[in-house]
Order: structure tokens, then sequence, then C-alpha cells
């Protein structure tokens, strides 16, 4: 059950800024502040924006030792013919029946977003690119994807796959933070394979943004799409546009969203570290409520012009019963403005809650019994007759 917070500060929405595209989510990566969202939870196709899902399977694999940057997997003709020269698609012209390096595949996906690296590293790691395929679906659940569908390594069209601008937000986030000394590939400028120079296909890195990845996506009838971040003045923001009406509009849409974000906002602090944000009843206990608080300080994002008032809520699973243990995550604080949530924080129990004596179970027994009748009550009257 909520119960009201104490925070009463600026917002840090998006109060006053549009943008041109169909879906739209942005975040500050130190707070994880929501700056833009529109339309965040609304599926499209990923295209090649899939890539990045396949990106996180590799890099899983080699920081888990499972597989080297010197592993090698042959070019099979399916990946050859599907994602290859014959293709006419992103490649990077891996060569029939030749065997390539992991790092190379690697960076024919981040600098060149190369269908037959994917195919390659898919059939290599797994089998056959749709075993593959099943495994970045399983591994989107793993990370808070809970919407992404994959049917392929590649992205390319295949009438199933789906993802939403949160999600791609949740993957991009993902990638730089479990696999910092992986992620730099994706801000490399250039690659060349089989004799052939080709530059990093992100239209981002040579804006003087600060941007470092990562990927870009077309699909016939939604429209361009990217998924971008930028690190500039201390700060990380992650960004993904969808349905934008062509390339050069989702270059300057892009840049112009990301400057927005980049200059519009400062940080600011609502809680201190291990400061009391508010109690949690506890059932059954020798005391009625236990302290919550969050394990670091708490802040958001706000505009620095015209900043709006901020709410907050706790969330927890009414009532808590007793013994409670110290350091037990038994709720969330929400922070909102208006009615949009900026971001979520993890409250745990500030100190040990025993259990009470038997007369004072019982009068909990009682409260409780109260309470849940009363809450039936209130079900059923609302209930349709």
């Amino acid at each position: 059950m909520p119960l009201a917070g104490g925070a009463q500060a600026a917002d840090g929405g998006a109060s006053g800024f549009a943008t041109k595209a169909a879906q739209a989510y942005m975040i500050e990566a130190s707070t994880g502040t929501v700056l833009l969202a529109k339309n965040e939870d609304q599926g499209f196709s990923p295209a090649s924006l899939a890539k990045l899902m396949t990106m996180d399977l590799v890099f899983e694999a080699v920081t888990k030792g499972q597989i080297t940057l010197d592993t090698e997997y042959p070019v099979s003709e399916y990946a050859w013919r599907t994602g290859g020269a014959p293709s006419r698609t992103a490649t990077m012209f891996a060569a029939l029946k030749s065997r390539v390096r992991v790092e190379d595949l690697i960076k024919g996906i981040a600098i060149q977003g190369a269908n037959d690296s994917c195919i390659i590293l898919a059939e290599g790691m797994a089998g056959s690119e749709q075993q593959f395929a099943e495994s970045m679906t399983r591994r989107a659940r793993e990370i808070g994807m809970e919407k992404a569908v994959f049917g392929n390594s590649t992205g390319l069209p295949d009438g199933k796959s789906k993802v939403t601008a949160r999600e791609m937000v949740t993957l991009a986030a993902a990638l730089q933070q479990s696999y910092p000394n992986l992620y730099p590939y994706f801000a490399q400028p250039d690659f060349e394979w089989n004799k052939i120079f080709q530059r990093n296909r992100n239209p981002l890195l040579g804006l003087d943004l600060g941007a470092d990845g990562l990927a870009t996506g077309f699909s016939e009838g939604e429209g361009y799409s990217i998924v971008a971040s930028v690190q500039r003045d201390g700060r990380r923001l992650f960004l993904a546009l969808a349905g934008i009406a062509s390339d050069k509009e989702r270059t300057e849409e892009a840049k112009r969203v990301l400057e927005w974000g980049l200059t519009a906002f400062e940080s600011r602090q609502i809680f201190a570290e291990h400061e009391v944000i508010g109690a949690a009843s506890v059932y059954g206990g020798a005391a009625r409520t236990v302290d919550l608080i969050a394990k670091a300080p708490v802040s958001v994002y706000i505009p620095v012009s015209n900043p709006d008032r901020l709410s907050a809520r706790i969330v927890y699973r009414w009532p808590l019963t007793a013994p409670v243990q110290p350091d037990y995550q038994a709720g969330t604080l929400r922070i909102f403005a208006g009615s949009r949530l900026l971001r979520e924080v993890p409250l745990y129990t500030a100190q040990a809650v025993g259990e009470g004596s038997l007369s004072s179970r019982a009068v909990d027994a009682m409260l409780e019994l109260g309470e849940s009748l009363f809450f039936s009550w209130l079900w059923d009257k609302s209930a349709p007759g």
C-alpha cells in the first residue's frame, strides 16, 4: 500500500519539450531520472537495433571466459548469402568459408552494423541463428526487458521481433555499465576488412556531443530509429528514438534531444544517504513500524528553469511480518513529476523488529482482520452486480 512521502522539490520532467519521434525515452544514468518519455512502452520493429542484444550475448560470453576475442568462427554459406556481400545489406564482407576472429566480428557489428558478423557469431556460439535468437529473448528478460522478442540476430525483417524505447535504453545502459572494457568498440571511427574500408555508421560520433555509441535502425513502414549514449561534463545520457521520417531528421532530432538533456537540467539531492525516508507497518512486532532508508543519496535531475513540484511515495506490501531483519529490502520510493514516474529507489529496513508479546500480536491480528474486511467490503461494493 502506498504511503505519502515527505519529499517536495522541483520536477525533473520534460514539460514544454516535444520530439518528432513516434517513440522516445531518455534517462540520466547516475540517478536514473527519466528526462523524456513518449510512447516509451509501445512496441516497434527493432531493425538493426536488435544487434545490440547480439552484442550483449557476445560480450557476456567473452567476460565469462566462454569464448575469447581470438576464438574463430567459420563463415557459412547462409551467413554469407543472408548478411554478406550478396545480400546488399550492411556487411563486413567476410569471405565465404573463411574463419574470422570474434574481435573482428565484434568490430563488424559495433562499427558497421554488419549482418554477416551477427550470423557468424550466432551460428558459432549457439549452433544456429534460431537458437541464438531464443537466447536473445531469454537474455532480454534477465535484464528487465519484459516485452522484447527477437526472431534473429540481425534485425532483418522477420515479422515477430518487437522492442520498446524504454527497453532499448535498458539494454544500452546494461552494455555500457556491465562491459566497460568492451563497450568502447561502439565508438571506434572505422574498420577495414577484406581490403574494404568503412566508417562507423553512427552519425552522432563526429558532432562533438560526447557520443560514444550505440546503433541506428530502419524498418519499412515504421521509419528510422536510434539508440545513443553521450557523456559530457560528468553526465551520461541514454536515449532511444523511433518512428522518425528520414535519416537526416533522425540525426538532427537525436542531436537536438541530447543537447537539451545535457544543458536543461541540474542535479538535486532529495534525501541523504541513510536518511530515514518513511516507515512501514509491522504486524506482530515489538514495534508497530520500522524505518525505511535508501543506501545511497537520492537525487533527481530537474529543469534549470521553471521547475515544477515533485512528489514522492513509498510503496510496499502491507504489513511486514515480525521478526523483521535490518537491511531487508521492504519497499520502493517512487518519485513523480505530476503523474509521470521519474525514478524508483529500493528502500531497506533501518533496524530489526523482534516479535511482540502475545497480547500485542492479538491486537495486531484484530486490526489486520478489521482492515481486511474493510477493503473486502470496498471491493464488493465496487464490483459489478
